[in-house]
């Protein structure tokens, strides 16, 4: 069942739990843009990377994550983005545990620091 609009902008405040800013820094390290699948357009940017630079853009739009003030095409991405985040969480206790880990790594692509939650 899909979740409603509503519901996927609540889980994205709560699973995002990095700034615009603090995500950027990150995707700028090398550790970001090796972490995750590699995207099919030969470009060398993996999925997670691209979805970060993504969410940056929705955040820096709204950085107080004010449910209402969020645009109708920024629903998509953000319900892929708490669709990932939930998986990955639910299946890799070793993202909270180890730094180090390409778990760690592939959340923070995706805007969640485990070390924050």
């Amino acid at each position: 069942m899909v979740k409603d609009d509503q519901t996927v902008i609540e889980e994205f405040g709560e699973l995002v739990n990095m700034t615009a800013d603090e995500l950027e820094a990150w995707l700028k390290e090398e550790q970001s843009q090796t972490s995750g699948w590699s995207k099919d357009d030969d470009s060398g940017e993996t999925v997670g990377h691209e979805s970060g630079r993504k969410i940056i853009e929705i955040l820096r739009k709204n950085p107080n994550k004010d449910p209402g003030k969020y645009d109708e095409e920024d629903i998509p991405h953000m319900r892929k983005v708490v669709s990932y985040n939930k998986r990955h969480l639910a299946q890799e206790e070793k993202a909270k545990q180890d730094t180090e880990s390409k778990s760690y790594k592939s959340l923070k692509n995706w805007g969640h620091d485990a070390l924050k939650a």
